[in-house]
């Protein structure tokens, strides 16, 4: 018997739930200033954004890894659209499990920023 197997790439991505989402793995993709940038332009809007739209300093294979670990995090979620990756920021579940951990990142990223004038 010949088990018919499809040669297309599984177009779905494992994320954590809710309940699977921890403190320290979170800390771990927000610590990186490549990913933290990533995370910061999610939330200054309510839309997914494609990769394409992230300009990040590194190579291909490197966003990739970045986008990756914020996925497998929980920080963020991405689905297909077509040909595009879409990511978008899991606030909700977030703020849920670690209530103004984000806020507060995020404000610190922020004035951090403005210190040493990063975009």
């Amino acid at each position: 018997m010949t088990i018919a197997t499809s040669t297309q790439p599984s177009r779905t991505l494992d994320h954590p739930t809710r309940d699977q989402i921890r403190l320290e793995e979170v800390l771990h993709a927000l610590s990186d200033p490549m990913r933290l940038r990533v995370v910061r332009c999610l939330a200054q809007g309510d839309q997914e954004l494609s990769c394409s739209v992230f300009d990040l300093p590194v190579s291909k294979s490197t966003t990739t890894h970045h986008f990756r670990v914020l996925r497998e995090s929980g920080v963020i979620s991405q689905t297909y659209r077509g040909t595009a990756k879409m990511n978008g920021l899991r606030r909700a579940d977030l703020d849920a499990l670690f209530p103004g951990l984000l806020d507060s990142v995020l404000v610190a990223a922020d004035r951090q920023a403005d210190r040493y004038g990063e975009a």
